[in-house]
């Protein structure tokens, strides 16, 4: 910004503007939904019209402006932001995983994860500070953070009753997860002779699917190193990172074919 002319440095400036204005109308809005449709809607007054719903969207975006700016005044720099949201992202991901593969997580178990992660995040950032308690790294407050969650959802998941089993089958048949951690809801399909117990499949193509992602991972990142390293003109590490980059490529097309025809 210090060596652009004033024409430029004002188009500069604007699309800054812009781009944070479009930033936060986006979660606003995107906010306002959740709260509305998953909430208010459904929970709260099942019945009104548009006009209702559309007025209650309105003042949620105001309430969560206020909650916001408030929040905002609590935070020193933009990276203590940064690093609640990897600490609550830290604690929702083993659920936003296992949820694939264990038909026995439910709504429950993954809003007792949002809700912990979050607090947890909130304490290490606002109040652990003042209890005189050793202060921990980074690392341990998301190590601690993930542990904390995965046994608070964990307990929930297991003092809740899972979801029924005709909407376990509908999901199975949509999603088609496999594996033998969805063995019980094929089961009790069968058992129950659910018409969708017939189209369930018990074959699990995930660890091919997983492998796929790690080799298209690993793919890119070599194909990036190696437009770096040649740039720089690194020879031997720049060949090397291209041949990992083609042999990830050429491994991926030979896996892509089985993974479509499933």
């Amino acid at each position: 910004l210090s060596f652009l002319p004033s024409g430029f440095l004002g188009l500069v400036v604007a699309g800054l503007i812009a781009a944070y204005m479009s930033t936060i109308s986006t979660h606003l809005n995107w906010g306002s939904s959740y709260v509305v449709n998953d909430f208010y809607r459904r929970f709260v007054k099942t019945d009104a019209g548009e006009t209702h719903y559309v007025s209650v969207g309105r003042i949620t975006n105001v309430l969560l402006m206020v909650v916001t700016c408030i929040f905002a005044l609590l935070l020193s720099n933009a990276l203590q932001a940064f690093n609640i949201l990897l600490q609550i992202g830290a604690g929702t991901g083993l659920i936003f995983i296992l949820r694939w593969f264990w038909w026995r997580i439910n709504a429950y178990s993954e809003i007792t994860a949002m809700v912990v992660s979050f607090a947890v995040a909130l304490y290490f950032n606002f109040v652990h500070s003042y209890t005189g308690l050793p202060e921990l790294s980074a690392s341990m407050q998301m190590l601690s953070g993930v542990a904390i969650t995965t046994v608070a959802w964990v307990i929930v998941t297991f003092l809740t009753k899972p979801a029924d089993m005709k909407t376990l089958a509908k999901f199975h048949k949509l999603v088609q997860p496999g594996g033998p951690g969805w063995e019980v809801v094929r089961e009790a399909s069968r058992n129950l002779n659910l018409p969708e117990a017939q189209e369930l499949q018990s074959g699990w193509r995930v660890p091919q699917g997983i492998l796929g992602m790690v080799m298209g991972c690993l793919g890119v990142y070599s194909l990036l190193f190696a437009t770096g390293y040649w740039i720089y003109g690194n020879t031997t590490p720049a060949i090397a990172m291209t041949v990992l980059a083609i042999t990830m490529m050429v491994g991926l097309l030979k896996l892509w074919p089985k993974l479509s025809s499933e």
